[in-house]
């Protein structure tokens, strides 16, 4: 099938009802080669219900969703755990054809709860990137989660600031609007400028109550989670956008977290996530410094090995929306058209 001619029918597949015998066709249409990776990118396996104080938009499936893609996955594809990436590295051919990693990111609770008895059961293998002031810290989680709670149960309907135009608060769109407003506002600032603006925003809307469950696994948790078979890796420390600090910071952010996990639980491959996927700047040079030899980006594509900068993997993120058949058509798209980019 032409490249062409592949894009448009992988794109169909999103609008079309027999969804799953068109991914099917794409699968079988198209050249599939040894060493090219398709990644895919997991935050959240839950129900918004289950915790409405963390942001929604993290949710990624939910379980019986996630079920049904790792069903698919294993069926279809051949899932591939980070070792055997490191291992493919100086001779790509290694990856078999249809070559998929599954990675998660922030390490919040659910991955144990949810995600990893579908991802075990399935033999799935998967990587798990943990921010690692988190687990067991005190405190009410990622600045994300903490703005939201303050957004959605703050008793006021408008967020004043001389500075800019008042965001309403009149209602749970609204509320949502403002959310991201605000979350791009923040990541535009400095990273310590970014952080005091959360708190002064969060003051401002009146701080929620600590949750009583923490949203991120603790330590205990994740060296059982190693123990079972969980790849675990650096998400940084403290998750600040790489291209926000200095150099120097970014790099005791990654070899810092390197050195926790070391610490906390063993051993540790030298592969780090960059948080929200940026990598712009010094990020690259960070962990290059750092002493990581594969770094995963949030840049939509797949990898050709041969080509590709080991440093700025290319991932698919996977969304609330995105049925088993989409993931399948998408893992085509990037497998075998995005790939080719170096």
């Amino acid at each position: 099938m032409p490249p062409d001619a592949l894009t448009g029918a992988i794109a169909a597949v999103a609008r079309s009802r027999p969804a799953g015998a068109i991914a099917g066709l794409l699968e079988r249409a198209a050249p599939w080669r040894p060493g090219v990776l398709a990644v895919l990118t997991y935050h959240r396996v839950d129900t918004v219900e289950a915790r409405p104080d963390l942001l929604p938009w993290l949710i990624s499936a939910t379980p019986d969703d996630f079920a049904s893609q790792m069903a698919e996955l294993a069926r279809h594809y051949a899932p591939v755990s980070m070792a055997q990436v490191l291992d493919a590295l100086p001779e790509p051919r290694r990856l078999p054809p249809r070559a998929v990693l599954v990675t998660f990111d922030d390490a919040y609770a659910d991955f144990d709860r949810h995600a990893w008895p579908i991802l075990h059961a399935a033999g799935v293998p998967a990587t798990l990137f943990v921010p690692t002031a988190f687990p067991d810290a005190v405190g009410g989680g990622f600045w994300w989660d903490r703005l939201w709670a303050a957004l959605s149960t703050t008793t006021l309907r408008e967020l004043d600031d001389p500075a800019r135009p008042a965001v309403r608060l009149d209602d749970g769109e609204s509320r949502h609007a403002a959310m991201g407003v605000l979350r791009d506002r923040i990541k535009g600032m400095p990273h310590v400028e970014a952080m005091a603006e959360v708190e002064r925003l969060i003051a401002a809307l009146g701080a929620p109550p600590t949750p009583d469950t923490p949203s991120v696994l603790g330590w205990d948790d994740l060296r059982r989670l190693a123990a079972e078979g969980v790849t675990l890796a650096a998400h940084t420390r403290t998750h600040p956008l790489l291209d926000r600090v200095p150099l120097e910071t970014a790099v005791e952010e990654i070899a810092g977290a390197r050195d926790d996990l070391e610490r906390e639980v063993g051993s540790t491959l030298p592969v780090v996530a960059y948080p929200s996927g940026a990598h712009g700047g010094d990020a690259v040079e960070a962990a290059r410094r750092a002493g990581m030899v594969l770094a995963v980006t949030t840049e939509r594509g797949g990898n050709d090995l041969r080509h590709i900068e080991p440093l700025r993997i290319r991932r698919i993120n996977v969304g609330r929306r995105a049925r088993s058949s989409l993931v399948r058509a998408q893992l085509v798209w990037a497998s075998v058209l995005d790939a080719r980019r170096a």
